[in-house]
């Protein structure tokens, strides 16, 4: 079936309106139409060619909030109508270690991202949320529960909010615990407001003292510009555990410092350079690590949902026209949104 969606042809042309061929359900599958999409950096990577592993067209979209349409027969779990959403991926192997842990995320023969991956459909590759409708097998379908006005802030949680619960869970963040989340964009921002659901004394580092307010607004207990010496200094060895979702190179020693002995920081964040070289003298001294997150396995993110649901949490959010994308990319560039696009893809009709 042919559907409309946005993509781009070539890294330094923009998103326009095209046609794109969707399988007919098979047997596993759900189909879904696609309401909201959210937009993240990764789509701008990709569609921009920055990664250098673009295949093209590409249309991006990995934040997808939808209602089913058609179910195969084989499928138990979903029923026409329901509200549902998919993330980051559509396939794993699901026999290797990884997916047998459901950290299908880390599947050792290649995850099967929601657009930019190979696979056997035409084009030879999968094509994302900025469209009409998609196709996915059942098992990386995921419920949604929360009230339908919330629907379109619900979408980020498929790729923001996962990569930020995912390791606040994994390194056990709860009451008792001092937590720093590093940057408020549209993955530092879910970090406060998971960090501080959990239970846990919430700290948000900006760079910008206009911040404060809205990191208090957020849910920080406390918040530190990190350009003042004296403010960082008066942290030093007092964080369990420090979420750094920065994506630009920084220097990492300045937080490091702030761990406890047998503290953690974790990056989410992938730098279009490498990191300068941290000082290893501050992990050896106090047995600090540095570690890397990357989203959840289905399970834990259909966790994260029902998380959310309960919270009441959702994504500060703005609602865009697919014809404002382009405008919405370079947006983000200059930091200028608070904190996460959202497509309306009904304007996909008028496309």
């Amino acid at each position: 079936m042919t559907v409309k969606a946005y993509g781009a042809q070539a890294a330094h042309t923009p998103l326009a309106a095209l046609h794109i061929v969707r399988r007919e359900p098979g047997p596993n599958d759900v189909k879904i139409d696609i309401a909201f999409c959210g937009v993240c950096h990764s789509d701008l990577h990709q569609a921009r060619g920055e990664w250098d592993n673009t295949v093209w067209p590409c249309v991006p979209g990995h934040e997808i909030v939808g209602h089913v349409s058609a179910v195969g027969r084989g499928v138990t779990r979903f029923e026409v109508g329901d509200t549902v959403g998919v993330g980051c991926m559509v396939g794993s192997c699901g026999h290797c270690a990884p997916c047998e842990r459901g950290l299908e995320q880390y599947c050792d023969n290649g995850t099967v991202y929601t657009y930019n991956s190979p696979i056997q459909d035409p084009p030879g590759h999968t094509m994302g949320g900025y469209s009409q409708q998609i196709v996915v097998q059942e098992s990386f379908v995921l419920k949604i529960s929360h009230p339908r006005e919330q629907l379109a802030a619900v979408a980020p949680l498929l790729c923001a909010g996962i990569t930020t619960y995912s390791p606040l869970r994994h390194w056990k963040t709860g009451p008792g615990k001092k937590v720093g989340i590093v940057g408020i964009g549209g993955l530092g921002h879910m970090g406060i407001k998971l960090a501080h659901a959990m239970g846990a004394h919430t700290v948000a580092f900006t760079t910008s003292e206009n911040k404060r307010a809205a990191a208090r607004e957020l849910g920080a207990d406390d918040v530190i510009v990190s350009k003042n010496a004296e403010e960082m200094e008066a942290h030093a060895n007092s964080f369990d555990f420090i979420l750094n979702t920065v994506a630009a190179s920084h220097n990492l020693d300045a937080f490091t410092d702030l761990l406890k002995l047998d503290g953690t920081m974790t990056l989410v964040g992938v730098p279009e350079h490498p990191h300068p070289s941290p000082d290893i003298s501050h992990l050896i001294f106090k047995r600090r690590q540095i570690a890397g997150s990357l989203i959840g396995g289905i399970a834990e993110t259909q966790e994260m949902l029902n998380f959310c649901a309960e919270k009441g949490i959702v994504a500060d959010i703005e609602m865009i026209p697919i014809q404002k994308i382009n405008d919405a990319y370079d947006r983000m560039v200059r930091s200028d949104v608070k904190y996460r696009f959202v497509i309306d893809n009904a304007t996909l009709a008028a496309a």
